[in-house]
């Protein structure tokens, strides 16, 4: 199944939906970055999170996550933008604990206590962050808290990543439902119904469910239109000409220490683990053209 997101309004008006599965590009996220079991299910499910909150913009919008917690994993960033691409690491690939009973990885342990920052660049002057303290660390709570108490919107956040026994994504994917204000007290308790006996998410999507599905199984019978219906990739923006751009800002003295120790230049984006070599004769056209501005 390809990676798709849907955006639906439900029953007269009274709360919106958005689902996602994201098992192909939370598992390219951990082919480039390597991640452990662990280190993949927390970058997945944040990911995941970051495309469904991305749902919502418009144009060039963007919207960043970053999730810096005292556990073994370190910070999670995650940035997402409104054509459904989006791109993120993990500060410590290699984290581990233990896994608990049933195999659950434990990334509310691996994250550990800390804070919640939601960036979004509306291409204002300057982007609007909100913050959270973690509630569990295991993302899905702690979007939920964000938005409850820096957006005031009650919602309900899934999110699962399933770590096959050799370390592969086998399903991944994301809800989220929101209430608008006025909803009726009969369409919140079908809707707290349907979410408290809805599997995990990665369940569902391992058994081959449609972001569609998924939402039919958690809204309890109501009905739901559709708005639309966003490809999801993962997709990082750096390039080698804006590497060599931020290169050029390092200065003509640090180019020329890095030509005369090393010869060339190797810059890794934390983003998507890419490595962009440039060669001396590169280097020396940066030198040549800083020295004419």
């Amino acid at each position: 199944m390809e990676d798709y997101l849907v955006r639906g309004v439900g029953e007269h008006g009274k709360f919106r939906v958005f689902a996602a599965t994201t098992t192909h590009l939370v598992e390219e996220a951990r082919s480039r970055h390597d991640t452990w079991p662990v280190a993949s299910a927390a970058l997945g499910r944040s990911l995941t999170a970051g495309l469904l909150l991305g749902a919502n913009l418009k144009g060039d919008d963007l919207i960043t996550l970053r999730i810096f917690g005292d556990g073994p994993l370190g910070a999670i960033i995650v940035t997402a933008n409104a054509t459904g691409e989006v791109r993120g690491y993990v500060q410590e690939p290699h984290a581990d604990l233990e896994h608990a009973a049933g195999g659950k990885l434990p990334v509310g342990a691996a994250v550990g206590k800390g804070v919640l920052y939601v960036t979004k660049d509306l291409g204002l002057k300057e982007p609007f962050t909100g913050s959270v303290e973690l509630v569990s660390g295991e993302i899905g709570e702690d979007i939920a808290q964000y938005l409850l108490i820096s957006e005031q919107t009650p919602s309900a956040v899934a999110l699962g990543v399933l770590v096959g026994p050799e370390g592969s994504v086998r399903a991944s994917g994301g809800l989220l439902i929101q209430l608008f204000p006025g909803a009726e007290e009969e369409i919140l308790t079908r809707l707290e119904k349907g979410i408290s006996q809805l599997p995990p998410v990665s369940n569902l999507v391992a058994r081959g469910l449609t972001p569609e599905e998924m939402v039919a199984e958690a809204v309890g019978g109501l009905k739901v239109s559709y708005l639309a219906r966003v490809p999801l990739s993962f997709k990082c923006r750096c390039s080698h000409e804006r590497v060599g751009d931020i290169l050029a800002a390092m200065g003509k003295q640090e180019i020329e220490n890095i030509l005369q120790e090393q010869g060339q230049a190797e810059v890794r984006c934390h983003f998507c683990g890419h490595t962009h070599i440039f060669a001396a004769n590169e280097l020396e056209d940066i030198l040549n053209t800083a020295s004419q501005e």
